[in-house]
């Protein structure tokens, strides 16, 4: 029986360090294939690839969509793009974000746990907020392997800590165990583990697309009074063992937290629009009083000089929401929305 040789990893800000050290302590005859997301900005050009590569025996790449899967090879998310794993080949999908993320780890981790059930071993890494949490959970389900980088050795603790709260994790541990343990599990065999709370299709008539497209036709959950921060769409509530997610019709998916940042960042351009609106409307108003008054008109001249001067009290109290910034507590992380 194959050991656990499907690994995926990710991790998202302070993470490259961390996962050149655990391909550097990988050996040169591995015979897994790895799999990784970081989170980067869709605009920039990833040379994660070549840093991997340099960090250890294994070659590291960027896969073109429907490349075959070998073993001792490191498949590399490209930027703006989701890295999925089907029976036998990498699929490289351009589909909704999600966390706000593109790649993200949940279709990863969720699209591999699928496919190779208890042969997947899924590691988080340090990284912000908490996507993974759900793709892990999945991976558990299907009778694979959680793994977490311990937060305590973690730059950001975000993802890691959200892990642990909320998934059944196996290993909590330094990179450097991490590594040796995964080359120990890849060559022995993989125990066959109950599988629970998983959907009926299976790996060998589902590719990668179907996967994501599945959710979005049943509509999983209960409507919520929210809606998508990414296509304003109604957001389904979704709850998997005490993991609460929202999904939306076109398949945009955030967690709790990462839906309350990216409500934030809604909020901090609505009122830098008021008060930009606030502002122009000011000046405005006494360009048109200055004019008036030059035609003794002083009537609406003060009329227009009144409107000013309500226009610049209430810019006067949202740019004072700007400058004190609006602050979002997660656990030991925090982040504050504004220019304060």
């Amino acid at each position: 029986m194959a050991g656990r040789d499907i690994v995926v990893v990710g991790g998202s800000a302070g993470s490259i360090e961390v996962l050149a050290e655990f391909v550097g302590g990988l050996p040169a005859d591995f015979p897994g294939s790895i799999f990784v997301v970081v989170h980067f900005p869709g605009s920039v050009t990833s040379t994660l690839p070549r840093i991997l590569s340099r960090s250890g025996p294994l070659t590291a790449r960027h896969p073109r969509d429907g490349e075959s899967i070998e073993p001792g090879r490191i498949y590399v998310a490209p930027p703006d793009c989701h890295l999925h794993v089907s029976v036998g080949q990498v699929r490289i999908i351009r589909g909704p974000k999600e966390n706000g993320h593109r790649p993200a780890l949940d279709p990863l981790f969720r699209t591999a746990a699928l496919s190779y059930g208890p042969r997947v071993v899924g590691i988080v890494f340090s990284g912000n907020l908490n996507d993974g949490t759900a793709g892990l959970l999945r991976i558990k389900q299907r009778g694979g392997l959680a793994m977490v980088q311990d937060p305590e050795t973690a730059l950001y603790q975000g993802m890691p800590r959200s892990a642990i709260d909320h998934v059944a994790v196996d290993h909590v541990l330094p990179v450097q165990e991490i590594s040796a343990l995964v080359a120990k599990l890849a060559s022995g065999p993989a125990e066959s583990l109950e599988v629970s709370g998983m959907p009926e299709e299976t790996a060998s008539d589902t590719t990668a697309d179907e996967i994501a497209m599945s959710d979005r036709q049943r509509q999983p959950g209960l409507p919520s009074t929210m809606s998508c921060p990414e296509c304003h769409g109604v957001l389904w509530e979704v709850n998997d063992e005490e993991l609460v997610q929202f999904r939306c019709r076109v398949g945009h998916a955030y967690s709790a937290e990462a839906l309350l940042v990216h409500q934030s960042e809604q909020l901090e351009a609505a009122l830098w629009t008021g008060l930009r609106a606030l502002e122009e409307h000011s000046a405005l108003a006494r360009r048109l009083a200055a004019r008036a008054e030059g035609r003794g008109h002083r009537y609406s001249a003060s009329a227009f000089t009144e409107q000013a001067t309500d226009a610049e009290q209430h810019a006067s109290v949202i740019r004072g929401v700007l400058h004190s910034g609006i602050r979002i507590e997660n656990g030991a992380e925090v982040a504050a929305v504004g220019v304060g």
